[in-house]
């Protein structure tokens, strides 16, 4: 077997590294390695902070996520929490809020719709 060369492996901490705002979203922002996708899409980790709200959107394909730390409630009163392993079909409309914040390993292909 080879040895992992320089250049074929990045690593980041999760607690320690800067995450990227999303220009448009407030109190948003995601940690992502794979620039091959545009940014907040393949996979990421996701950023909410306390008091957050996502903009009303519409999955342009499937979502999968994984709850990391802190709680998050859908506009229909489902609440997901640490350990959480959610997967939202294309095609379902939602926004997410949270009260204390939370963080979430998100993938997703392709960039969601706004809906407001």
């Amino acid at each position: 077997m080879k040895a992992v060369e320089p250049g074929q492996r990045q690593v980041v901490n999760i607690h320690t590294a800067t995450f990227e705002p999303f220009d448009d979203l407030q109190g948003q922002s995601y940690l992502q390695l794979d620039t091959a996708f545009p940014p907040g899409s393949g996979f990421h980790v996701f950023r909410m902070e306390p008091g957050t709200t996502t903009t009303p959107h519409e999955h342009t394909c499937d979502e999968q996520w994984l709850m990391l730390e802190g709680e998050m409630t859908d506009n229909d009163g489902t609440l997901y929490k640490p350990g959480d392993l959610v997967l939202m079909k294309k095609g379902t409309q939602h926004a997410s809020s949270t009260i204390d914040g939370c963080l979430l390993a998100v993938f997703i292909a392709t960039a969601e719709s706004n809906l407001a």
